[in-house]
């Protein structure tokens, strides 16, 4: 599962022979390792579409995006039932 805030995006490469789309996992802040020993880095490297890397960060940020909608549902649930709760509470 894709860590809270991440999404997959397209980049464009152009190369000697022509241009080249590349994906990479975008994060809101720097959570991947970076090159660099203990730095940390907003990207990660993903590769060609249909990659290996690329379906599965694909298909985890569609299972963070799944587990984020039924928690706010979750959430919502729970502040209704609170509300009700205390109208009830107010009648009595």
């Amino acid at each position: 599962m894709a860590p809270p805030g991440c999404c997959v995006l397209r980049y464009q490469a152009r190369g000697q022979k022509g241009t080249y789309w590349y994906y990479k996992l975008h994060a809101t802040e720097p959570i991947f390792p970076a090159a660099q020993p203990e730095k940390l880095t907003k990207y990660k490297h993903l590769g060609k579409a249909g990659t290996p890397a690329h379906v599965n960060a694909v298909i985890s940020v569609a299972r963070r995006i799944q587990i984020d909608y039924l928690q706010s549902c979750i959430d919502s649930l729970r502040q209704n039932w609170v509300d009700l709760y205390e109208s009830l509470k107010e009648k009595k």
